[in-house]
């Protein structure tokens, strides 16, 4: 048996591949994010990171502002070799074109949140690299999201330091996520145990 031949797309060019490369690869894995000019492939998701997702997608999506949006799984364009997709990301709503949701991805001066989800085979790209390339973009928050005890998410949540360039730490939530910004929201974290 002879192992088939890699596509073309499977060999960076020199340079690495750029965020436009991502919709111009034709047949890419779905959910291909680009770091630091390299494609990165998502595995297989577990039952916590989906149910953690919906949890807060159903949540967000209820206590949003008229000027907001949630998108869930949507690549932002940080600079030419960094497109990540975070597992949720609330973007302004002058980002999203009418009706057509024909967009493949939002620019970071539209998020003003991205949230991650960690798994296990991602763990230090959603602890430290995503972090800084979110930071290094400017996006105002970030949360993110563990498996804690009984398996129920713990959001660790994050405000942008326009002094350090950095994000700082604004609170750990277990049961109950509450936070002002960057809108007020409450969100029963147990209802996990219901989905």
């Amino acid at each position: 048996m002879t192992a088939e031949p890699l596509p073309g797309w499977a060999f960076p060019p020199p340079a690495g591949f750029t965020a436009d490369d991502l919709d111009r690869i034709p047949d890419l894995p779905p959910h291909t994010e680009l770091i630091d000019g390299s494609l990165v492939f998502v595995s297989p998701q577990k039952s916590f990171h989906t149910l953690a997702m919906d949890l807060l997608v159903y949540a967000l999506r209820a206590q949003v502002p008229e000027d907001l949006r949630v998108r869930r799984e949507m690549t932002i364009v940080l600079n030419k070799h960094n497109r990540p997709e975070p597992d949720i990301s609330i973007v302004r709503a002058e980002a999203v074109p009418g009706t057509e949701h024909d967009e493949t991805s939002y620019r970071a001066s539209d998020v003003v949140l991205a949230v991650e989800v960690v798994s296990p085979e991602s763990e230090a790209r959603d602890r430290e690299r995503k972090p800084s390339l979110y930071a290094d973009a400017g996006i105002p928050y970030f949360w993110r999201v563990e498996r804690g005890a009984g398996g129920r998410p713990v959001v660790y949540a994050y405000q942008f330091d326009v002094v350090t360039r950095s994000y700082v730490s604004v609170g750990i939530f277990h049961d109950q996520l509450k936070l002002p910004a960057p809108f007020t929201i409450e969100i029963d974290l147990t209802e996990i145990d219901r989905l």
